[in-house]
């Protein structure tokens, strides 16, 4: 069995691994096989691997994992600004510093269970985006935002005028124009981006599988089922929590430094509580706690924000051309109002649906099509008087 098991993995990490390098080729035909929306769905895929660590493994619900996005957006950001524009230390520093706030929130939050865990985390996830939005504005720029500049030449100017970049000044590495990130001299913009984050999503992936199919992940699933029966057994539950706590905002923390080496800026905007929602109802769409279904329901709804959000009247009209005159201007006023800004009425409707007929995601879906075609037609059951007589 343990050797089955273990052929499963490997071949659903290929998989993965195929399907992810080969995205440019493979969406093409349905348009998003261009670098910015690729470099998304590889991001917001880790995060969506990460929050399921804790929500699919242990029930615990959490509406303030966009901290952590902010987080590693920031210091990679000031990394960027002070060190060097390699993307290396700014990612390392960022899961670093996203691990010890997820542990100081988890310490506190994990006090409670259920509603009460999932409120104070969203209490904290609105302090941190309004400390980042006025109180901090020495450090985050308030709602302007943190920006990489060119490299100051004065040591007089003020830190607004110019970034330091420390390591690279030492260097001696010149700059031409706006500063572009790089991992070791390889810019990290358009495709060669697309395939850093596509990397590191399937490393992050593999370490999701790894720790679910561990003695760290049965524990974790004892929790989502049973942990009051747990504890009653002696057994203290606390600290896998806080660890799946930990691990679970780091992935947060580096799917927001791959942000800010994608596009080097940091906002507050990232720390709202509306990002925390999405990273939700990307894990309840594709299925919770599945593996493949965080990073399916992350570029389910990437795609549609970045496509049904870019159609307007005059395409609707183009589509619908086929239609009388009058019945067409009728069908595009009334799909007008789900697509372009009303892209969310479509999210919520697709949400809806989802949550009514496959309440285990698209995944419960996939698995429904599987065991149809698996299931012999042929097969019939003996009555019980030949099962006897058989025996």
């Amino acid at each position: 069995m343990g050797n089955t098991q273990s052929r499963n993995d490997l071949l659903l990490l290929a998989g993965i691994a195929g399907f992810t390098l080969l995205a440019p080729w493979l969406l093409a035909p349905i348009g998003a096989a261009y670098p910015d929306l690729l470099q998304k769905f590889c991001i917001f895929g880790i995060f969506a691997i990460g929050f399921n660590i804790l929500f699919g493994l242990t029930g615990y619900l959490s509406f303030g994992h966009a901290v952590f996005i902010g987080v590693g957006s920031y210091v990679s950001v000031w990394c960027f600004k002070l060190l060097t524009m390699n993307i290396i230390p700014a990612v390392a520093l960022s899961v670093l510093m996203a691990g010890l706030f997820a542990a100081a929130i988890g310490y506190v939050s994990l006090r409670r269970s259920g509603i009460y865990f999932s409120i104070l985390t969203l209490a904290f996830a609105q302090m941190s985006y309004n400390l980042a939005y006025s109180v901090l504005t020495p450090i985050t720029n308030g709602e302007t935002g943190l920006q990489v500049r060119a490299i100051r030449t004065n040591a007089e100017l003020s830190l607004r005028d110019g970034d330091v970049r420390v390591i690279d000044q030492a260097l001696g590495i010149q700059e031409v124009g706006v500063p572009i990130t790089n991992l070791f001299g390889m810019k990290m913009s358009g495709y060669p981006g697309f395939y850093f984050c596509a990397v590191l999503l399937i490393i992050c992936f593999y370490l999701a599988q790894r720790l679910t199919r561990s003695n760290f992940g049965v524990m974790l699933k004892a929790i989502k089922s049973n942990q009051n029966r747990l504890n009653y057994t002696g057994i203290h539950t606390r600290p896998y929590l806080i660890a799946a706590f930990v691990i679970s905002g780091m992935y947060a923390g580096l799917a927001g430094s791959l942000m800010a080496v994608t596009d080097p800026i940091a906002g507050a905007e990232r720390m709202q509580w509306t990002a925390s929602g999405e990273v939700v109802l990307m894990t309840i769409l594709g299925g919770v706690g599945t593996l493949v279904g965080p990073v399916l329901g992350a570029g389910l709804i990437k795609f549609a924000e970045q496509k049904v959000s870019s159609w307007n009247e005059g395409i609707l009209n183009s589509f619908f051309s086929f239609l009388p005159e009058s019945l067409q201007h009728f069908v595009v006023d009334v799909v007008s109002l789900f697509v372009g800004e009303g892209w969310h009425l479509t999210l919520g409707l697709m949400f809806m649906v989802i949550v009514i007929f496959l309440p285990g995601g698209l995944m419960e879906g996939f698995r429904r099509i599987m065991a149809r075609f698996q299931k012999k037609p042929d097969e019939t059951v003996a009555p019980d008087g030949a099962q006897q007589a058989a025996e």
